[in-house]
């Protein structure tokens, strides 16, 4: 079986099945990217697992996962002003995170081209919101490109290559979640690897690149938008944009992505079938393509997942130009929520033009209910450990504060450890004001250590700076453990190899916090206790749960053929208090009709975290508590 590395660096091309995600790197090495910059975050998270699939030996990329998204922007941005053609690539609120930099992207000249890869969510399927990242790329002037299949991301992307080099600008490239997790038998073609130009071509002639007073920024703003003003007219013109010809005059439909893909499902059992503009370039709009398009159509629906970004400058086209077509977009609220699925665009079409659908025949038999399932902390997670103690050292009226990461999901049942979220490192800020004021109700924020790095040091910086009053929990698993097992700078190595270790403690230390408490997250009656001085005292204080990642840890050790520790077990004992399934939850343990608690041995990875909170000592190791080895 061909490994996945070989096959990105092999020259002779050919098809291959794959996804979204890892097709955009064959095209990063065929379009000579040099440098790739990210911060982790789903959707994009796989196109770093294929770039450490290549033999460092062999691999011309050089890439680094950076503390946060605007670092990485930086990273990518110096490369490409040296010469060198660079990408970077984060989900969709990370965008948010580099916004200080990344507006600033179009008003340069990027002699080495430089590519920004999104992965927006509509659904939200793995963030807080389901922001549309098209309206960042009108906000800065840069161009916007969105693919709607893993052979789209390939070609897309090396289009994208070839016009920032040639033009000097920077190009995004708007994924979703589902064209970054589809996958499709793609032909990649062949590719000889260049020898590599390391030599450095950074010029301030190329500039400037110091956008300060009015003398400077507005000659700067006049080439942005002068460089958008021609990338319309290529647009115009440009096979990205394709046009689906089923010879109606009446009914016509712009649309763009994985929409596109979700019409052509619902179309296929269509009576009758509209044209369709299918946009591969979002920004700038290709506006004399469109206002062909309406001329010829009596209706045109535009139809977009999120906000109606297309709708609006569509109408406004036709306002312009004196174009009397029907345009339909968004009818309700719903239409701005959610992935168009099939069934979600189907639904939409038959709202639009219900004749153009058969109509649905109501199911005979009801279909089949399933019961949701909630998402859960992994068996023997150290966060279930550490809230399951806090639990136990804060009063019902206290305030907790969450953050972004594994331990967000302690806001859930049972442990309840959270009441207000916002994005990656806000807790710190947001519990310094809830604090203001507030003389009888304790405030705990959360934080992971790959967000403490991240973006946690300013509000922490804040609450020694301006003397606030609350306690900050570290929760420190050794890893970005949400996102794929990344490394953070307390990890002691990077995606390149070992690195020194900037360790937590020293940081905080070095601020001047005094009062800081280490606990081993397992040991839950000291972390208790640790918690209980923090919040019995005035001031800002720091609590750090430690222990490593235990997924990330039993995978090690599963990979270096270690033995797993033995499963735990249920003694007579048990009076079926059931601590184990209420309050703490782990999900090896289940409860049957009877009240009797069984074992799940295929979950339990024998940690032996979950005995000290059974009240009867019923829960033991098969065999070591025992005598056995």
């Amino acid at each position: 079986m061909k490994k996945l590395g070989d096959f990105l660096i092999s020259p002779n091309g050919g098809y291959e099945i794959v996804m979204g995600n890892t097709a955009i790197v064959r095209a990063m090495l065929e379009s000579g990217v040099r440098v790739a910059t990210s911060y982790p975050g789903s959707p994009t998270p796989e196109i770093a697992t294929a770039i450490a699939s290549i033999p460092k030996e062999k691999n011309p990329l050089y890439f680094e996962f950076s503390t946060n998204e605007k670092v990485a922007t930086e990273v990518a941005f110096g490369a490409s002003i040296n010469g060198h053609l660079s990408t970077v690539f984060f989900k969709s609120v990370g965008l948010n995170v580099a916004a200080d930099t990344f507006v600033q992207l179009g008003h340069m000249e990027l002699i080495g081209g430089m590519v920004i890869v999104l992965g927006d969510d509509p659904g939200a399927n793995s963030s807080q919101n389901e922001q549309d990242n098209r309206h960042y790329a009108r906000l800065a002037y840069i161009p916007m490109l969105e693919p709607a299949t893993p052979t789209e991301v390939y070609t897309m992307f090396k289009e994208a290559a070839n016009l920032s080099v040639e033009r000097r600008m920077p190009v995004i490239l708007r994924l979703t979640t589902h064209v970054c997790h589809a996958k499709e038998k793609v032909f990649f073609s062949p590719w000889t690897p260049q020898l590599l130009d390391n030599s450095p071509r950074f010029n301030v002639d190329n500039g400037p690149y110091i956008p300060l007073t009015t003398k400077l920024v507005l000659p700067l703003k006049r080439r942005a938008l002068e460089k958008l003003a021609q990338f319309s007219s290529y647009a115009n013109t440009s096979t990205l944009n394709t046009i689906v010809n089923n010879r109606n005059p009446n009914y016509g439909v712009i649309t763009m992505g994985a929409v596109f893909q979700s019409l052509q499902d619902v179309l296929e059992k269509a009576m009758i079938k509209p044209d369709i503009v299918k946009l591969g370039i979002i920004h700038p709009l290709p506006k004399e393509l469109i206002a062909d398009f309406l001329r010829q159509h009596k209706e045109i629906k535009v139809l977009e997942e999120l906000d109606d970004f297309i709708e609006q400058q569509v109408k406004a086209l036709a306002q312009e130009m004196g174009i009397t077509t029907k345009i339909i977009g968004k009818q309700e609220y719903e239409d701005w929520l959610n992935e168009y699925t099939p069934e979600k665009v189907d639904a939409i079409m038959r709202k639009t033009w219900p004749h153009l659908l058969p109509p649905i025949f109501e199911a005979t038999t009801p279909p089949l209910q399933w019961s949701s399932r909630p998402a859960q902390l992994c068996p023997g997670c150290g966060h279930r450990s550490a809230f399951h103690a806090i639990k136990q050292a804060l009063g019902v009226d206290d305030i907790t504060v969450a953050d972004i990461g594994c331990h967000t999901l302690g806001i859930m049942e049972p442990y309840n450890m959270g009441q207000v979220l916002l994005c990656m490192g806000h807790s710190s800020g947001t519990a310094a004001g809830l604090s203001l004021f507030n003389t009888n109700r304790k405030v705990v924020a959360f934080l992971g250590d790959s967000t403490f790095f991240h973006a946690g040091l300013p509000g922490i910086i804040n609450a020694v700076f301006n003397q606030h009053n609350f306690t900050l929990v570290l929760l420190d698993n050794g890893t970005t453990a949400m996102t794929g097992h990344q490394d953070h700078p307390g990890a002691g190595h990077n995606f390149n190899g070992a690195t020194e270790k900037i360790p937590i403690r020293r940081v905080l230390e070095g601020l001047g916090i005094t009062n800081i408490h280490e606990v081993d997250a397992y040991a839950q009656v000291k972390l208790k206790e640790a918690v209980k001085e923090a919040i019995a005292e005035n001031g800002f204080n720091v609590v750090i749960a430690k222990h490593p990642c235990m997924l990330k840890l039993m995978r090690e050790r599963d990979a270096a053929g270690s033995p797993r520790p033995p499963s735990v077990e249920i003694t007579t004992n048990c009076n079926q208090n059931h601590t184990c399934v209420s309050s703490f939850a782990c999900p090896t343990f289940q409860r049957n009709a009877d009240g009797s608690i069984v074992v799940r041995n295929d979950l339990c990875i024998g940690d032996g975290s979950c005995k000290q909170t059974c009240p009867t000592n019923a829960i033991i190791h098969k065999l070591k508590d025992k005598g056995g080895q």
